[in-house]
């Protein structure tokens, strides 16, 4: 388990009562923020840690959600509180679907939540980053197995593209190069597709960089220049979904719906 810097730390919810958890499913990773707690937690996502690892979430999809359902509770079950009104905020894949939200939301209820939302993740990585979302922002996530690139404007995703490769799957045989080729492909049929300016806008003033691969320089130099644009790695990228997640939550905790009725 890694514990993010006490810079990234957020505030408390004011509310007593609320009490919540933000998540991140990743393939390689599951990251979570608990209301009232420091830090992120940070860990690999497999149903049962050590030899013969079970992956229940592969490439953006949850393969096995009672897997994804235990891994959860060995992760978080004793890390709950007891007691409160406990709200859920879920990233999702851009492209995941109502697939991958029905699982998800099936696998915490491991966790006993009142209510459940879901984000998607590239608006999560705006927030975190605390983007200006009045403007068109392109976000690429590079994740471990999963590289996603989307268009958000006025803070709602308006087109979308992945690709089922990323840096956990870079060797000898499949260099850097592969990853930087994917996004920009996916970025060119945005731009051929677009009938607005809005992407070439996003682009000229600079992508928004997530995920692990925004901290390997090979990447972002390489995407700077293929893409002739500027590319800026948010704050923290590895976790910087789950932190947007936070921010959310928070705000859901703390708006007047959700005190407590009156006795």
């Amino acid at each position: 388990m890694t514990t993010a810097p006490a810079s990234w730390h957020l505030p408390r919810p004011r509310r007593l009562g609320c009490s919540g958890l933000a998540l991140d499913l990743g393939s390689s990773r599951t990251r979570a923020w608990i209301a009232g707690r420091r830090g992120v937690l940070d860990m690999p996502t497999v149903t049962f840690p050590g030899d013969g690892d079970i992956h229940p979430v592969r490439r953006g999809v949850i393969v096995d959600t009672p897997g994804t359902a235990l891994m959860l509770d060995r992760m978080l079950g004793h890390r709950m509180p007891r007691f409160g009104r406990r709200v859920i905020v879920l990233t999702a894949p851009v492209l995941g679907g109502n697939a991958f939200r029905a699982a998800a939301r099936a696998a915490v209820e491991v966790l006993g939540p009142r209510t459940v939302l879901t984000v998607p993740a590239p608006r999560a990585v705006a927030m975190a980053a605390g983007a200006d979302q009045s403007r068109p922002l392109l976000v690429v996530d590079l994740g471990a197995h999963l590289t996603e690139v989307a268009l958000l404007v006025d803070g709602a995703v308006t087109d979308a593209r992945h690709t089922a490769l990323g840096t956990g799957d870079l060797d000898g045989s499949t260099p850097p190069a592969r990853i930087v080729d994917a996004v920009v492909a996916m970025v060119t049929a945005m731009l051929a597709e677009d009938s607005t300016s809005q992407v070439f806008d996003a682009l000229r003033a600079g992508a928004l960089l997530a995920g692990g691969g925004a901290l390997r320089p090979d990447l972002t130099y390489r995407l700077a220049d293929r893409l002739h644009a500027p590319v800026s790695p948010v704050p923290a990228p590895h976790t910087a979904a789950v932190r947007g997640a936070a921010k959310l939550l928070l705000a859901a905790t703390t708006h007047p719906s959700a005190a407590p009725p009156h006795p």
